[in-house]
């Protein structure tokens, strides 16, 4: 995984915007407003997905690259490092579990607002 297929996947989804809220290494990707991914640009071998906290321990667990989210509420977030145990094909699922758990968080008028009801 590299940060521009990342980049490519997750603005492919819909309404998603990239922001650097915090600064010019930390791009961020949002959807309705609300984070679902973050990737230090320096650095760019890992990436900061919301994860559900059960499924958080499973996958750490399971995958030395999954960890609990660096600089972020580790119940909920993972830090998922690249080119380790982990496939593409998995970290893409974790993208989706993200961005799917961030919109079902939205509220029901900004998912109507975005047409993802």
């Amino acid at each position: 995984m590299d940060v521009e297929t990342l980049r490519n996947y997750c603005l492919n989804k819909p309404h998603v915007e990239e922001d650097f809220p915090f600064d010019e290494d930390t791009l961020v990707f949002k959807i309705g407003g609300k984070l679902f991914a973050l990737i230090s640009l320096k650095s760019n071998s890992s990436v900061n997905l919301k994860c559900d906290p059960e499924k958080a321990i499973e996958l750490r667990e399971a995958y030395h690259a999954v960890q609990p989210g660096y600089h972020m509420n580790k119940k909920h977030w993972n830090t998922v490092h690249f080119n380790e145990d982990l496939e593409d094909k998995i970290i893409f699922e974790l993208i989706d579990h993200s961005f799917a758990l961030i919109v079902n968080g939205l509220s029901k008028k900004v998912r109507t607002e975005l047409n993802l009801t």
